[in-house]
């Protein structure tokens, strides 16, 4: 349940009105609520009582540092994918004990400062990781904790590209190479394997592949347990699925009532590694008119937002319901009313730049508020400066009040990091200023 409502003609964030919003903080902008983000984050861990899951929030889906403290003080570990995430969830409060570090192609010097600071563990995707990540320990004189990422060969069906639990994705190693690599990591001296984990996707909205893959891998770290004093980690990875047009999205409590029978007394701790489902309707992105054009029988509505602010729809043919902020109330959830078709498109010189196509909406006129929904998880971390476009603000909205927690970027934050007077050097030729 989200805390986006239509009062009186105005769309409202909970309880702030959103044209009133745009008329101060401007247009494009991202606004999330602060009440839906706890809201979820608490009946996730409601739904698996009983389990005491440990919950590690998905960074990449929305790292704004106020999102991550939010979610620390909820209780959240977190999931992470790179060194600036670690150095965002540490700048945000997280206990490093609660971390854990995802991803297939760490650098050592990623490894470094995640064992420096003792995170709970390394999800492993291949041979040559575990190599890399053993010597650098052995270097430091750590024994960091490992999680053996697997892929269960089960389809997930959701889209392609954001499918990845089978063989043919780049993700984890097969059941048999992740009992291999398992053992390599019980073999070596600077390497403590604390896990198993698995991850087949993201946006799925059948809990059937879920307890498949779940039970899989249990399978897999029982077999493993006998040998290994320090397992006691059963990771079954993120990817829930929530509502974008007319998906059944499961309720927090049919993800738990397929997987508890999985994971009830096996003797291993859960942890999940949700984003989406816990941001990903807690935000809307509002956006203007300006301009109306018809091209033959196609009619266009043109807005300031483009595919830099949104890219799911160009790149994963995503939906995103949309609407007036004042007016009409939008039809229900699932409807898209009886309105003209229109292609809704934003300024940035590609074809590619559309934020929806043929999509039924009231008539709109220059200066018109648009609000584009969930957009609180992938959207604002997948933006970009094309066609110089400064990226818009991400505004967080508690109650009665907001905080603009970024700033709309300037053009100036844009070329900041640009030297067109740089001196050319030659390979081996130190400059001044340089570290060395």
């Amino acid at each position: 349940m989200d805390q986006f409502t239509h009062t009186n003609g105005r769309l409202h964030c909970e309880q702030v009105p959103l044209d009133a919003l745009a008329g101060e903080v401007g247009t494009p902008a991202y606004v999330y609520s602060a009440t839906t983000m706890r809201d979820h984050a608490t009946r996730l861990k409601e739904a698996f009582a009983g389990l005491d899951p440990l919950v590690c929030y998905a960074v990449k889906a929305n790292s704004n540092l106020a999102v991550l403290e939010l979610l620390a003080k909820a209780g959240c570990g977190f999931d992470i994918v790179s060194g600036g995430e670690l150095a965002r969830v540490l700048l945000a409060g997280a206990d490093p004990a609660s971390v854990v570090f995802s991803g297939v192609g760490k650098s050592e010097a990623e490894m470094k400062a995640a064992m420096e600071v003792g995170v709970l563990m390394f999800n492993v995707e291949s041979e040559e990781e575990l190599d890399v990540l053993g010597a650098v320990a052995t270097f430091l004189g750590e024994k960091p904790g490992v999680a053996i990422r697997v892929n269960p060969d089960v389809d997930p069906k959701t889209h392609r590209y954001i499918t990845t639990g089978k063989k043919e994705n780049k993700f984890g190693v097969d059941l048999d190479r992740g009992e291999a690599l398992a053992r390599r990591a019980l073999a070596h001296d600077h390497l403590t394997l604390r896990g198993i984990q698995c991850h087949i996707g993201s946006q799925i909205t059948d809990v059937a592949p879920y307890a498949e893959a779940v039970a899989r891998t249990r399978d897999l770290a029982l077999r493993l347990k006998a040998d290994a004093p320090h397992l006691e980690y059963l990771n079954m990875g993120g990817g829930y699925g929530i509502f974008y047009k007319d998906e059944k999205a499961p309720a927090f409590s049919d993800y738990a009532e397929a997987i508890r029978p999985v994971v009830a007394d096996c003797g291993l701790k859960l942890v999940m590694e949700p984003g989406r489902i816990i941001v990903g309707n807690a935000g809307v992105m509002l956006t203007r008119v300006v301009f109306n054009k018809t091209s033959g029988a196609k009619k266009f509505v043109i807005v300031d937002a483009g595919m830099n602010d949104l890219l799911r729809p160009s790149l994963y043919e995503g939906y995103h319901r949309m609407w007036p902020v004042v007016g009409e109330p939008p039809p229900p959830l699932g409807e898209e009313g009886d309105h003209d078709p229109v292609d809704v498109v934003g300024p940035v010189c590609e074809s590619g730049d559309f934020l929806a196509q043929n999509r039924p909406l009231p008539t709109m006129v220059r200066g018109d508020l648009l609000a584009v929904m969930s957009v609180g998880a992938y959207t604002a971390v997948m933006g970009s400066n094309y066609n110089d476009r400064p990226r818009p603000p991400e505004v967080l909205v508690d109650g009665d009040r907001y905080a603009v927690v970024r700033e709309r970027e300037k053009h100036a934050d844009i070329l900041g990091n640009e030297r067109p007077d740089a001196p050319y050097r030659a390979i081996g030729e130190a400059t001044e200023g340089d570290a060395s």
